[in-house]
């Protein structure tokens, strides 16, 4: 059940229908959770930036959508799973893929060791040792790629956690 209103530009307070107005003039709309995170233009401002930063990581598409799926399972946010899944079938995902993901896990043990890693930094961070960075090495991960997990793990936070608050939840789904 929808908590927080999604708001129209119009409705949106001066730094908010700024950013809503700038993303609208680019892309033509806004999606439903930018348009109700718009509440706090401090938020709609901290994601938009966060987002786009993260964008530039080296981190390979198909894998970014892999351990997205994974966080997104753990946190329980629907309209992310979706969002997500779209996102790595567009990135050349197989469904069998996609599912392992939400397992947290993948046919590639390098991959998996890298999603193991960042389900845990959401779920348990303080569990994480000297032999868990050593392990992302062997398998070949860079320390870019390594420093780059907590990032991509707190936009999933955050992205997750803002929609369940505000109750947004997939098309289709029957509260």
């Amino acid at each position: 059940m929808r908590r927080l209103i999604a708001l129209d530009p119009a409705g949106a307070p001066d730094k908010s229908r700024e950013l809503l107005d700038d993303i609208i003039g680019r892309r033509g709309g806004v999606g439903e959770m930018v348009a109700t995170m718009a509440h706090s233009p401090a938020l709609l401002q901290g994601y938009l930036d966060f987002s786009r930063a993260m964008k530039r990581t080296k981190l390979p598409r198909p894998v970014s959508e892999k351990i997205s799926l994974a966080l997104q399972e753990w946190i329980g946010c629907g309209l992310c799973l979706d969002a997500h899944a779209e996102a790595a079938r567009a990135a050349g995902l197989s469904e069998t893929d996609i599912a392992l993901a939400r397992q947290g896990t993948s046919t590639d043990a390098r991959e998996a060791a890298l999603i193991a890693v960042a389900v845990r930094v959401l779920a348990e961070p303080s569990s994480l040792t000297d032999e868990d960075v050593a392990e992302l090495r062997a398998h070949g991960w860079s320390e870019r790629i390594i420093a780059e997990i907590p990032g991509l793990v707190a936009l999933n936070l955050l992205t997750g956690a803002f929609n369940l608050l505000a109750g947004l939840e997939p098309a289709g789904k029957i509260a």
